[in-house]
């Protein structure tokens, strides 16, 4: 198949184009590289079946593909805050843009939405019924009302257009090629533990997670764009772990004599978050399979090949 992949250079979409590539499929991969980044795709460069266009979804293009994997769009809030304007414009645009796509060329398309459209959520754990306690505006909405925007756009063209639609909503995700500026949890907690900085936890860190790796989140959207499922279908690990909790085992695999230093929460924070996948386990036959251990090894690894370490810092600050 010749597939489409919006935010092909970035964090998910490049391991994902990695999965199609190694399958055989001719790969479109479109990008603007305000978050993505060309070494994350440089191997497939030369590569017959894969093309790079550098490319803002906010303006229309015109494609001839069989799928859309729609991923393009800021995810940490550091990024989306930054330009907050513009991430709603990514969002509802950009999506407005490749559903006019799918519907013209008669591609399926994927939506990779996000667990932020639940908000700070109400009730534990959170299953795709939940129609989530957002506020509409907070420093968030930029991106937690995008998605809900881009959603109701998805189904709009679906009912309307008989646009093929499959909406993803994706928990909190790590692994390799997380930007080091990412402002995420997982990534802050390795880059600050590399550099031999204290780690910093905001509130008291009860507040929870669900972290899924990367390679089991890839396995999930294509097992929903391949599937007979709409969705929406929540994608990550339903193990929850506290903040405090990922402190300490990043803590305890780079460095135990790191401090922990508290700080107060910022606004809309989520308390609680994790995913009901009864979902994705019934109709996609899915669950993950990478423990946080394994998985957080694997991120320090590639963070490390990166930013090197402390040792290789002649001053790191250490608190």
């Amino acid at each position: 198949m010749r597939i489409l992949v919006t935010g092909g250079a970035g964090f998910i979409g490049s391991h994902l184009i990695d999965r199609l590539m190694e399958q055989g499929h001719e790969v479109v991969c479109l990008d603007n590289f305000y978050t993505g980044h060309k070494r994350n795709i440089l191997k497939w460069m030369d590569h017959p079946y894969f093309e790079l266009i550098r490319h803002d979804i906010t303006e229309p293009i015109r494609l001839e593909v069989d799928q859309i994997y729609h991923l393009a769009c800021p995810a940490s809030p550091v990024h989306y805050q930054y330009n907050p304007v513009k991430t709603i414009k990514t969002n509802v645009m950009g999506t407005l843009n490749m559903l006019g796509l799918a519907k013209r060329v008669k591609a399926r398309f994927l939506l990779a939405s996000t667990s932020e459209v639940y908000g700070d959520p109400e009730i534990h754990p959170q299953t795709e019924d939940y129609r989530g306690n957002v506020n509409p505006i907070g420093i968030r909405s930029c991106y937690d009302e995008g998605k809900r925007v881009a959603e109701t756009l998805a189904f709009d063209y679906h009912r309307q257009n008989d646009v093929e639609i499959r909406v993803a909503r994706i928990f909190n995700t790590y692994g390799p090629r997380m930007l080091e500026n990412d402002g995420r949890v997982v990534s802050n907690f390795v880059v600050q533990a590399l550099r031999g900085q204290s780690l910093t936890v905001y509130g008291d860190g009860s507040q929870t997670r669900s972290f899924c790796f990367v390679s089991d989140l890839v396995q999930g959207l294509m097992g929903l764009m391949n599937g007979d499922h709409i969705g929406p279908v929540n994608l990550g690990n339903p193990d929850e772990y506290t903040i405090l909790q990922l402190a300490k085992a990043v803590q305890q695999m780079v460095n135990p004599d790191l401090a922990i230093d508290f700080k107060p929460l910022p606004q809309d924070d989520p308390r609680r978050r994790k995913p009901d996948i009864t979902r994705a386990r019934t109709w996609l036959d899915w669950q993950p399979t990478v423990p946080l251990q394994e998985g957080l090894k694997l991120t320090v690894e590639d963070f490390h090949s990166r930013i090197g370490s402390p040792a290789q810092n002649p001053t790191p600050t250490v608190v």
